[in-house]
């Protein structure tokens, strides 16, 4: 088999390390990594695949080795400026910036729901945001075997989605000091902020939410609303979703459609305790569902509890997936 290269930009980050840890299990053909990160970084020594590798700054120049495939995870700027270069030399980019998101010639992807998309690119490939990857997973069979005429989302999300800065706030803030990260302290608290807000009163992160679901599910005047939450959890994205169906359903048929959808793990036995929980969740790489019963308040309603590790699967598992992807297309 055909063995390819791969760069990762923003390797020291805490999704770069993730995407490191990753590519060690999935054990892609790959021939030669290529670790990349800014100035500050470059130098620094990281044991990677049972090497040690030393970390590269990017520059405009990165790009000009034989590189296939180069996973982003170092900010919207770094993304605008250097994922354009790196297509124009040949290689495809899977960005898990916001950057390029809702970009009309991006397509916008999670492999278990519209993997087909892949083929759209024009050199670059975007990851959603972490709160709408774990949402499609569940969303997609639901969809394609019930039609959907409503979404509302309410997120419960982990301080590991901002970053390191994120979790030492809820580190330090344990210990009593102020935020740096978050506008209020988040150890013992809530805050319904994530992102800024907008002219219409939602953050930036809800619309993320709203258009991306869109997008994904090919859906664009698809009726959808969110409400995001920071809550004092380290890692790991908790959501319930409300959901009008356009058919009607059967409690446990539906189950039965959840059971069998890719990388989705229905974890559903309230009786014993049993659903899901950011804490098991944790480290894996499945989207997890449960607490589903039917919404009473409207016709053909349905509410689900769903649940991923958002720097796994919300990050960096999911742009493993998509570069695994890609090889599988260029190998067949």
């Amino acid at each position: 088999m055909k063995k390819f290269n791969i760069a990762v930009v923003g390797a020291t980050g805490m999704v770069g390390r993730t995407f490191l840890k990753v590519l060690e299990e999935m054990k892609l053909p790959v021939e030669k990594y290529t670790l990349l990160a800014s100035k500050r970084s470059a130098g620094k020594k990281v044991q990677f695949m049972g090497t040690e590798y030393t970390i590269e700054e990017l520059t405009e120049n990165s790009f000009d080795a034989d590189i296939d495939i180069a996973l982003f995870s170092a900010g919207g700027g770094t993304s605008e400026k250097y994922a354009p270069i790196a297509a124009s030399k040949g290689v495809v980019v899977v960005d898990n910036s916001s950057a390029w998101r809702m970009d009309e010639t991006v397509p916008l992807v999670v492999p278990e729901v519209n993997a087909g998309d892949i083929k759209k690119h024009n050199g670059i490939i975007a990851n959603p945001n972490c709160s709408t990857i774990q949402a499609m997973v569940a969303l997609k069979p639901l969809l394609d075997t019930y039609g959907i005429k409503r979404v509302v989302y309410s997120t419960y999300q982990a301080v590991s989605g901002a970053g390191m800065g994120g979790y030492a706030d809820l580190e330090n803030g344990l210990k009593g000091e102020a935020p740096q990260k978050f506008p209020h302290p988040i150890a013992g608290n809530c805050i319904p902020q994530i992102d800024v807000f907008l002219p219409n009163g939602y953050t930036k992160e809800e619309m993320k939410m709203v258009n991306e679901t869109r997008k994904i599910l090919g859906v664009p005047d698809m009726r959808v609303t969110a409400t995001t939450v920071r809550v004092p959890v380290f890692n790991g994205h908790s959501e319930s979703i409300n959901v009008e169906l356009e058919k009607p359903f059967e409690i446990e048929a539906l189950k039965d459609v959840l059971r069998n959808a890719p990388g989705l793990i229905v974890q559903d036995e309230p009786e014993n305790g049993i659903y899901p929980m950011a804490i098991t969740a944790s480290d894996k790489d499945e989207t997890f569902v449960g607490r589903i019963r039917r919404d009473e308040s409207v016709e053909n309603g349905v509410n689900l509890w769903v649940v991923a590790d958002n720097i796994r699967k919300g990050a960096a598992t999911n742009a493993v997936q998509i570069a695994a992807e890609l090889i599988k297309m260029w190998s067949e």
